[in-house]
């Protein structure tokens, strides 16, 4: 698993008697993103698959809508506060020619928790008018019985959380419930941005015609990020905000939450399921 897991000793404490034993634990370490050399924005995430977590944050933030906007994406050696040469946890990203800079009010002079991607972005504006591949004309169909099996296939595919128990999952799926991508990391936004850009630099988008599956919450940044990447249906196994679901209402995307075993809540646009409210 090399750098998304480390071991520590722990004192494990069971029915009345504890004995110490090795424990294996999801690495999380801070990755900042520059652009063209200047500071974006400082992420808390489980390191492995850092280019796909750059490129799929510029799709989110619109900065990015091709592989071809991307001329290159580097880890920089000799980052301030490295003794010895590359650390690994910076990453710079050069634009293609003719593509804009990530506007100034994006950056983000403060860590973002593993637990939120957007804190400090207020305007909703920025997501309304920046939407490259609108979802809301998008014919994607599935049907519940599909959906309902997501969740299993997303677990079964998650190598990390097997020894660690500790990340969160994001999976790409097709309409007939086949998974395409699967990332992990110990932030819910930064797994979809893995799945996100590694579709990006394969020359994948739009990735219409699909389901994105993850493993907590729906939050609002998490629907922006479907419909950044022009991602139909977005499905969690729980609770959605009540600004997620206004958002997909507002854009068209089929919002699932609650998503376990047969059961779920379909929030908005529940005709992709063949369904009609009663």
């Amino acid at each position: 698993m090399g750098r998304m897991t480390s071991r520590r000793r722990v004192l494990r404490v069971h029915d009345g008697g504890h004995t110490t034993r090795p424990d294996t634990l999801t690495v999380e370490e801070p990755l900042e993103i520059r652009v063209a050399g200047k500071p974006l924005t400082i992420t808390m995430r489980t390191p492995g698959d850092d280019f796909d977590l750059a490129a799929g944050f510029l799709v989110g933030e619109g900065v990015v809508r091709a592989a071809a906007d991307i001329r290159s994406i580097r880890y920089c050696a000799g980052a301030a506060g490295s003794s010895s040469g590359n650390t690994y946890n910076v990453l710079d990203v050069v634009l293609a020619d003719g593509v804009a800079p990530p506007d100034a009010s994006l950056e983000r002079n403060f860590y973002t928790t593993s637990s939120c991607g957007l804190c400090g972005k207020a305007s909703l504006d920025a997501v309304r008018t920046s939407v490259t591949w609108p979802v809301a004309g998008d014919p994607f169909a599935t049907d519940p019985a599909t959906l309902a099996g997501l969740p299993d296939e997303l677990r079964a595919a998650q190598r990390v959380f097997d020894r660690t128990g500790g990340l969160h999952a994001a999976g790409l799926f097709d309409a007939g419930g086949k998974l395409r991508c699967l990332r992990e990391d110990v932030g819910r936004h930064n797994a979809v941005d893995k799945v996100v850009g590694s579709a990006t630099r394969d020359g994948e988008l739009p990735l219409s015609g699909t389901a994105l599956m993850v493993s907590g919450r729906a939050s609002f940044e998490l629907v922006q990020k479907a419909v950044m990447a022009g991602i139909p249906l977005l499905a969690a196994v729980s609770a959605p905000s009540s600004l997620a679901v206004d958002l997909a209402a507002e854009l068209g995307l089929t919002l699932v939450g609650f998503l376990r075993g047969t059961s779920m809540n379909v929030y908005t646009r529940p005709d992709r399921l063949g369904l009609q409210p009663s």
